[in-house]
């Protein structure tokens, strides 16, 4: 059993909280107030980042002290929405919001996952008809490995999971984020991954 975070109560933490809770893991979500967070990262081994990404940075740098020495999980993208709400273009442009996450917190070990799927393939991968791929970016291997772990409580076999390399890797997957509202005005709202196929 591990102590985790959530932060963010909407539907991508609260699925990943519910998912990890039935998976035997002891799981906190906090809401959007700066003390439900500061909290339950105070407390957490492992804090998942499911904060909407345009906003992320400024609260995980109000607990900068909270998650010194802390895997940071980061499921977020940090994106400008067009007139319909969907991400029209890229908050970071040239990087990423993990790589912004790690600079401004050295001391945190971040690994960025799961941002390339609709939320409901986060928790549920084997719903989908073909097999989905989850990316994993990060500088600190073993803070990785115990990221795969969670996300074979997730249900993902780790054929499934690929590794891409350090954190400045998070920018190719984040960028990925730019297809998704052409794929749900072409097909709906319908689960979906990005996926490596070989």
């Amino acid at each position: 059993m591990t102590m985790i975070a959530v932060l963010g109560n909407g539907r991508v933490g609260g699925s990943l909280a519910l998912a990890l809770t039935r998976a035997g893991h002891e799981v906190t979500v906090a809401d959007r107030s700066p003390g439900s967070a500061a909290d339950a990262a105070r407390t957490a081994q492992i804090v998942i980042n499911a904060t909407p990404g345009a906003g992320s940075l400024e609260r995980l740098i109000a607990l900068r002290e909270e998650l010194r020495g802390r895997i940071l999980v980061d499921v977020s993208n940090a994106t400008v929405d067009g007139p319909d709400g969907l991400p029209a273009e890229l908050l970071y442009p040239g990087s990423s919001l993990a790589e912004r996450l790690q600079e401004v917190l050295p001391d945190t070990r971040v690994v960025k996952t799961l941002n390339t799927m609709l939320y409901t393939v986060m928790t549920a991968p084997a719903a989908l008809t073909q097999t989905p791929t989850a990316f994993l970016s990060g500088k600190d291997p073993e803070a990785k490995q115990v990221v795969r772990g969670l996300l074979a409580d997730l249900g993902w076999q780790q054929e499934w999971i690929t590794d891409l390399g350090g954190i400045e890797t998070a920018r190719a997957a984040e960028a990925a984020i730019l297809f998704v509202p052409h794929v749900i005005r072409s097909s709906g709202f319908a689960p979906f991954a990005i996926s490596i196929t070989r």
